[in-house]
């Protein structure tokens, strides 16, 4: 698949060549569902909980006697039914690690690219550096492109400080190393924007 190659002052710079095993398979529903569930199960702590009735302090005498009250019975003032008492069936810390095939991880990620292939909303510029860390530079680029005002995920194929720095303070705006994108980061973001040398990291990673 052919699509146009941008430079960072917005002009096209001539053609460029997507892998169609990548960005133009018929995008599966069912395995993009499976992968963001999983993402966002990870993102999870597990860490709630609430005390039960023999965790909670206090309520080692009984409150008065069995018999001839007029009242209830009670063994203890830290009964679920006593405020202040323990909890019935509360929360306890667990994960929430779900597993999910490989084959159906770079399934989902294959499907997300080319549902936004589809809507022609993968762009794809040529490799650029910042020569100083600052967020005009990188938000002028994504102007010359008419991309500020949209949330647009950014792929680049190295690690680049530079540029991150430049590029973390601007909202709309996410950076990553290419092979390191889920699903989630993919559909959570309206405009792809890929570096060209990033294409081939996204191909060695998700290619079959």
């Amino acid at each position: 698949m052919l699509v146009d190659l941008y430079t960072k002052e917005g002009t096209i710079n001539g053609k460029v060549e997507l892998p169609d095993d990548i960005f133009a398979i018929v995008p599966n529903e069912h395995a993009m569902h499976q992968d963001v569930i999983t993402y966002l199960a990870h993102q999870r702590q597990g860490t709630h909980k609430t005390k039960v009735r023999n965790e909670v302090s206090g309520g080692g005498k009984k409150p008065w006697r069995q018999k001839g009250r007029g009242t209830a019975r009670a063994g203890s003032t830290r009964s679920p039914l006593w405020v202040g008492g323990g909890t019935i069936h509360g929360p306890k810390p667990h994960t929430y690690d779900l597993k999910l095939p490989k084959k159906v991880k770079k399934l989902a990620r294959k499907s997300a690219l080319s549902a936004r292939c589809s809507e022609n909303n993968i762009f794809v510029i040529e490799d650029f550096q910042i020569e100083e860390a600052k967020t005009k530079n990188v938000y002028q680029i994504l102007k010359n492109l008419n991309l500020e005002n949209d949330k647009a995920l950014m792929l680049i194929p190295d690690k680049d400080d530079t540029l991150l720095l430049s590029a973390r303070n601007i909202e709309k705006l996410t950076l990553s190393i290419a092979d390191k994108i889920s699903t989630y980061d993919i559909l959570n973001h309206k405009r792809i924007l890929i570096f060209k040398s990033a294409i081939d990291l996204l191909s060695k990673t998700l290619s079959n």
